[in-house]
């Protein structure tokens, strides 16, 4: 079985010009390929099947060119010796994925994919049943990897460490991180997530899996899945100049400027303290930086840090 890693994860105070004190926890640093949520969501997920699996296990999941989940899934069968499979949305990179950083990292690992047009892709539940046939002892993972197991595993983000913070903060994507927050936070805190993507549904789909109603969602300013401002991207660079953190620009940096923006409007009462938890993501500013780069437009630019 998967054993939970044993290293503490850092806490890091961000010192503002604010009446609250706001607190990043590096759950990018857990381990250098498993981002992350990615990690915790996986964690419950695989040991759970491997009980019944234990002989040629397989992973099969979803995503697109530049998915941390995809990136995650591949790093998780080349760190445990498990074959893994990536159903990737849009056809049109069956002859070019080469050039792509994600999924050449991903094929790295052992990776095998299989393109499927944008419009088949939308059809979950068709494909999902054609690659259950054909794989029959396999276990799909959803995209984003969000499901009940992930949930259970997200509590694994909380500890003796998070319990005097008045206020939880995530972004989110699929809901699986924040009903996983939700559903384990202390009775005093509040959950804050921030979507970066729009989904009026995700409400509805966070409650059944936290059964709290300890949680509250945030716009982004821009909250299109994959979509980046040069706002956004300006952001990212000053943030990781003050504070040496870098972030993603799907995710975590859309979190830490909302969460930067809401606290200087006085959403949060004053004196609050407020942990935004690094998610990671930062595989795909590779990707990010080439559709910037053909677009002539400013890069992400985090000097000699490597990502």
């Amino acid at each position: 079985m998967l054993k939970i890693p044993e290293h503490k994860i850092p806490i890091t105070e961000l010192k503002t010009n604010f009446d609250v004190r706001i607190f990043i926890k590096r759950e990018d640093l857990i381990h250098p390929k498993i981002s992350g949520n990615k990690f915790w969501k996986l964690f419950f997920n695989v040991n759970q099947y491997l009980e019944t699996h234990p002989v040629n296990p397989l992973l099969i999941t979803f995503g697109g060119a530049y998915s941390n989940h995809i990136a995650s899934v591949s790093a998780f069968g080349k760190e445990f010796a498990i074959s893994t499979i990536g159903i990737i949305r849009g056809d049109e990179l069956k002859n070019n994925w080469q050039e792509n950083p994600t999924l050449s990292e991903a094929s790295k690992n052992g990776m095998q994919f299989y393109f499927v047009s944008r419009a088949d892709y939308q059809n979950k539940e068709k494909v999902t049943g054609k690659f259950s046939n054909r794989y029959p002892n396999a276990l799909i993972i959803p995209e984003g990897g969000s499901n009940g197991s992930a949930v259970q595993g997200m509590q694994y983000i909380l500890g003796n460490d998070t319990k005097d913070f008045d206020y939880l903060c995530t972004a989110v994507g699929t809901g699986g991180t924040i009903a996983g927050i939700s559903k384990f936070a202390e009775a005093h805190q509040k959950v804050l997530g921030i979507k970066v993507v729009r989904d009026d549904s995700l409400e509805t789909t966070i409650f059944p899996w936290s059964g709290k109603e300890n949680f509250e969602l945030k716009d982004a300013d821009e909250n299109r899945y994959g979509k980046i401002s040069d706002e956004n991207v300006r952001f990212i660079n000053w943030f990781y100049k003050e504070y040496q953190i870098p972030l993603d620009p799907i995710y975590t940096g859309k979190m830490m400027q909302t969460i930067f923006e809401l606290a200087e409007k006085g959403f949060f009462p004053k004196g609050s303290k407020i942990l935004a938890f690094h998610t990671g993501g930062l595989q795909g500013i590779k990707g990010v930086n080439q559709l910037l780069k053909s677009k002539g437009r400013n890069l992400i630019d985090f000097g000699k840090f490597q990502f």
